[in-house]
């Protein structure tokens, strides 16, 4: 069987949750419940650190403005993750070159991560928490629903993540204007606080 399916849909969930997809990888592997996940993410030394992570991004994804300070980081974390999470599955399987599998999980995670980041963009323009904490609660249902449905329906969660990553790209396009309007107001605060 390819792995591909389930480096595809790792690369999606990364790009929400980083951690949670670790995690959760790293949980069944070790639990026995998979044979697709390699060993290093089954190590109690990793778990516990992103686990620790984990609780870390679910109260910081909660939190409007910190989200958005917490995603700026991210930029760079989640697509690595994806990478590297891409290039251990397809080193366990054998089945994929780990350079394309990197590639194939890190530009995923890149695209899913930009549709979460902006997306947040645009909810932090509402003058209400709710509507954060409710999203946040969802990417994380969702990225634990994905990946376990992966590890034992791979292609079908595969299709399920490439249709979430259609609909998020064109949810930001739609929320782009939103987003203008929250950096420019952003800049505006930025210009009044360093002239007062």
């Amino acid at each position: 069987m390819s792995v591909l399916p389930l480096i595809f849909t790792s690369g999606w969930a990364s790009g929400v949750n980083a951690y949670a997809v670790v995690l959760l990888l790293g949980l069944f592997g070790a639990a026995g419940l998979t044979d697709e996940v390699p060993a290093s993410l089954q190590r109690t030394d990793v778990l516990i650190v992103v686990g620790a992570l984990f609780l870390c991004e679910a109260v910081a994804d909660k939190i409007p403005y910190v989200d958005t300070v917490w995603d700026s980081v991210h930029t760079v974390v989640r697509p690595l993750a994806g990478a590297v999470v891409g290039a251990l599955l397809a080193g366990e399987s054998g089945s994929l070159p780990e350079l394309a599998a990197g590639a194939v999980g890190g530009s995923t995670a890149l695209v899913s991560h930009l549709v979460k980041a902006g997306t947040r963009m645009a909810i932090n323009t509402s003058p209400e928490p709710v509507s954060n904490v409710l999203m946040s609660t969802a990417e994380d249902l969702g990225v634990a629903g994905i990946v376990v449905f992966a590890l034992f329906h791979p292609v079908a969660a595969a299709v399920i993540a490439g249709m979430l990553l259609v609909a998020g790209v064109a949810t930001v396009f739609f929320l782009a204007t939103r987003i203008r309007r929250f950096l420019r107001r952003r800049t505006r605060r930025r210009a009044v606080s360093d002239g007062g």
